[in-house]
């Protein structure tokens, strides 16, 4: 009897703990998962505020999402303000050539001699 009544107050106090743990538990919500960061860095391109960083940021983004359209945009929007020396960018902006079955050969950024060459 005294068995039964001891087993019945673990039970009642395993019950009562998971019943407290499921409801203490405190869901944070994240404010910028929604937030599409190319739509937010073309609006500030669109209001003139564009700089380097901004370019290469958004052709990454566009690079690592598979838009190689949008990619060869901002890549070359990056290369028309300074040239291309970090051959990173450079493997990108080709590949996203490629995917667009465009020419390389003839592209200007792509044929122009690296900075510090002879």
């Amino acid at each position: 009897m005294k068995l039964k009544h001891l087993l019945f107050l673990f039970a009642l106090v395993i019950f009562t703990f998971s019943s407290v743990a499921q409801v203490q538990t405190k869901t944070s919500t994240d404010v910028n998962k929604d937030v599409d960061v190319t739509k937010v860095y073309e609006q500030v391109v669109k209001e003139g505020y564009g700089t380097p960083l901004i370019y290469k940021d958004l052709a990454n983004a566009y690079y690592f999402k598979s838009n190689y359209a949008m990619a060869r945009k901002w890549y070359e929007k990056l290369f028309s303000v300074e040239p291309p020396t970090d051959e990173t960018l450079k493997f990108r902006y080709k590949q996203s050539l490629k995917a667009l079955n465009a020419n390389i050969e003839k592209n200007k950024y792509l044929s122009a001699p690296a900075v510090g060459t002879n």
